[in-house]
């Protein structure tokens, strides 16, 4: 290969990197034009989250600051799961309802913290998961906050596509899995 042969096809390696590390930076971003829940596959990975200070990351419910761990959480039968159409963080009217006894029984039972577990279905990159998980849990939360529940009682985290409740590879399980789940403790 000749010397501007070789520098050519350097350039197009260097533009083709630039270009791969791009949309792996925005994987969990919509504006990258990657479905979350698409056919690209992800294994591993850690939950993201995020208590109601603000704070977020990865590795368990960062942003809790001292507070009770994410296994300190146990679920209530009075507090159902809501779940989320494809590729969707947006609470729609049947979650609504939901939400709205749940809001009714935190309000009655004040002397609880709540976590909020986004979950996302198998399809998408782990870590676009990761990031619905952590808007829908986020949605329910501003939900249940507009809906008089007060805001330092929330925390947050996303399991992405980790802890499913159906393993199969179907719809019908793909719409179960993709969910915000509610967890209390009491104080």
């Amino acid at each position: 290969m000749s010397g501007r042969g070789w520098q050519a096809m350097v350039a197009l390696v260097a533009v083709v990197a630039l270009i791969l590390s791009g949309c792996a930076s925005q994987s969990g971003s919509a504006s990258a034009g990657v479905s979350s829940e698409s056919a690209y596959g992800g294994s591993g990975g850690a939950a993201m989250g995020m208590g109601p200070e603000g704070g977020s990351g990865r590795g368990g419910a960062q942003g809790m600051g001292r507070g009770p761990s994410p296994r300190e959480f146990v679920p209530v039968v009075d507090l159902k799961d809501i779940n989320f159409a494809f590729d969707r963080a947006e609470i729609g009217s049947e979650a609504a309802m939901v939400l709205d006894t749940n809001a009714q029984w935190l309000k009655a039972n004040p002397n609880h913290l709540l976590l909020i577990e986004g979950h996302a279905d198998e399809r998408g990159t782990n870590e676009y998961n990761l990031a619905l998980g952590d808007r829908r849990a986020k949605a329910s939360m501003n939900y249940l906050i507009a809906h008089g529940v007060r805001a330092s009682r929330i925390s947050i985290i996303s399991y992405g596509e980790e802890h499913p409740l159906c393993r199969e590879h179907t719809e019908d399980c793909w719409t179960m899995n993709r969910r915000a789940h509610f967890g209390v403790k009491a104080r």
